[in-house]
């Protein structure tokens, strides 16, 4: 059944691992490097292959020019609401948080999530090597995309391990201030702020 999809994602390197070995024990089905070649399409094994999206949206500080184009990159919920009038953002913004008010509206409870942790590092470390290798981005590009993928991932912690949000903001504010603390990085603010471009150093 799973191979009537075209992509097939896994939480964690075994399970992908042991998904393949079956595929091979059970159909004679070899893979190359996570593709299965059926006779008429091939279907990718992958494990959480949803991070690489968010990985390379982040990675090329990719922004929206809609907000339709915001909600196919994540940025906004599909129940967000949207307001076409810029002049009407803030009215409008009021009126929700006093609906939402009377309603009795209370904020959620904390919740946890699992992460990739360490596997999911060493994957996007490897797809980052990849790029680097093909001179796609440049080294401090890489340096900074193992931050990021380290804060992606949860932390260096064992697949699977709940994190809360503020775990994601700890590890978020301690890449951004380690890498504040690096030339490369105030090269690449004060040009940002200079020209209104990315700088590629």
């Amino acid at each position: 059944g799973l191979l009537g999809a075209s992509l097939v994602g896994f939480h964690t390197h075994d399970y992908t691992r042991h998904f393949l070995s079956c595929v091979l024990r059970n159909l004679g089905l070899e893979h190359h490097l996570g593709h299965i070649n059926l006779r008429d399409r091939t279907v990718k094994a992958d494990t959480f292959p949803f991070m690489e999206k968010i990985f390379t949206t982040i990675g090329s500080a990719t922004v929206s020019t809609s907000a339709e184009e915001a909600r196919d990159l994540g940025f906004l919920k599909p129940t967000d609401r949207i307001t076409l009038n810029a002049d009407a953002v803030l009215a409008d913004a009021k009126a929700d948080v006093l609906a939402m008010g009377a309603m009795g509206f209370k904020p959620p409870m904390p919740s946890t999530v699992p992460v990739p942790g360490d596997g999911g590092i060493a994957a996007l470390t490897v797809a980052i090597h990849g790029m680097r290798e093909g001179e796609y981005i440049s080294e401090y590009d890489e340096h900074i995309g193992r931050k990021l993928a380290t804060v992606l991932c949860g932390g260096s912690v064992p697949s699977g391990t709940r994190r809360t949000e503020q775990d994601f903001l700890d590890l978020e504010r301690e890449a951004f201030l380690s890498l504040c603390g690096e030339e490369k990085t105030m090269a690449r603010i004060m040009h940002m702020l200079e020209t209104g471009k990315p700088l590629r150093n």
